[in-house]
């Protein structure tokens, strides 16, 4: 049986932004390269997803030496510094900017949302329903005047951070082993930011978030907690991954996680390494469906900002993996959840104003 696809999390944005001439080569036909392109994303069945707007870093914080330290435990990487909003808004506009020119060019085949319903639209008719997401807010200032201009854009949802500080709050670092008390809470800002977002219905996502800020949203947000993409400290003991204290506090609040591709949040060992079984994503599927329930978890792939375990690579690898879970003993009506129902529901719940 097959099953649409609704993903938490990809960066084929960043992809478009670092090579902007070869855009309709990259989207439209496929280049060979990355894990995502409008041909693969058709064939393998992928509904749509949150397409996030991120802004890279000055320094390569992928560099071959960060690289060959996360394969290679413990390791505690240092985090890049803050970015200014007026540096960050040119880069956040042009990956909007990206967004929807993709939809432009796909011509029907790609819709970029701003409702819950929308979204169950597209998925009901074969159209890829995308979500514009920034996976950080270093491009909204303290005014939060951008806030209202991404949102009449498209923008839906929003992380408060990515792992780096912002004015807003502080994120966590690449650390294994480590937890997610790493620092203090959100910033003045940072509170305003989390009201703001429930006045205007955006998602706020918790995923790169540390667990003081992490417990300042859920103090002051009406809407559901969403982690689009995150796995479980349980399994593996990373900084970024999610403390069962801080499922509990997801399942309380009727939100939802993401499953992460990425093999550094999946392996026990905490290495980078793609030489992996889907093993250890079926041992955190099994203890995040433990700890919240079958209704309240999903996929958050990291397509295109990630290393992914061989056997799935890009979204071509969806199939193999959706037959593992089968062959894991999972029932099609758990797979209907899994791969969009959850998600399309989180999002009823999530893209809702909310005035505090």
């Amino acid at each position: 049986m097959t099953y649409p696809v609704f993903d938490g999390h990809n960066d084929f944005l960043l992809r478009l932004l670092r090579a902007p001439e070869q855009r309709e080569q990259i989207w439209l036909k496929g280049d060979g390269e990355g894990h995502l392109d409008l041909p693969r994303m058709r064939k393998a069945g992928f509904a749509g997803g949150f397409f996030a707007i991120y802004i890279p870093s000055p320094e390569a914080h992928d560099s071959p030496d960060f690289e060959t330290m996360m394969d290679a435990p413990p390791y505690d990487l240092p985090l890049p510094d803050l970015i200014g909003h007026e540096a960050a808004q040119p880069v956040a506009l042009a990956m909007a900017g990206h967004l929807l020119w993709m939809e432009r060019a796909a011509k029907g085949a790609l819709k970029v949302c701003r409702t819950a319903a929308e979204v169950r639209a597209c998925v009901a008719n074969g159209t890829i329903a995308a979500i514009m997401h920034m996976e950080g807010a270093e491009a909204i200032d303290p005014e939060l005047d951008a806030l209202y201009s991404f949102h009449a854009m498209g923008l839906r949802s929003i992380g408060p951070v990515w792992s780096r500080p912002t004015i807003f709050g502080h994120g966590v670092p690449f650390r294994y082993p480590g937890t997610p008390d790493t620092g203090p809470g959100l910033t003045d800002a940072g509170k305003r930011l989390v009201r703001a977002c429930n006045a205007l219905g955006i998602m706020l996502d918790m995923s790169h978030l540390n667990e003081a800020g992490f417990n300042d949203v859920a103090a002051i947000s009406t809407a559901p907690i969403i982690a689009t993409h995150s796995n479980a400290h349980a399994v593996t003991p990373g900084a970024r991954n999610l403390t069962d204290r801080q499922l509990a506090m997801i399942a309380e609040s009727d939100g939802l996680v993401g499953l992460n591709f990425a093999t550094v949040f999946l392996r026990p060992d905490g290495r980078k390494s793609a030489d992996m079984t889907l093993e250890p994503m079926l041992r955190h599927l099994d203890h995040l469906i433990s700890k919240l329930g079958e209704n309240r978890v999903g996929f958050g792939s990291d397509y295109d900002g990630a290393t992914t375990p061989k056997d799935i690579g890009g979204v071509e690898g969806l199939p193999v993996f959706l037959a593992a879970l089968e062959a894991h003993g999972f029932n099609a009506a758990l797979m209907r959840k899994l791969t969009h129902e959850n998600w399309l529901a989180a999002i009823d719940r999530s893209l809702v104003a909310r005035p505090g």
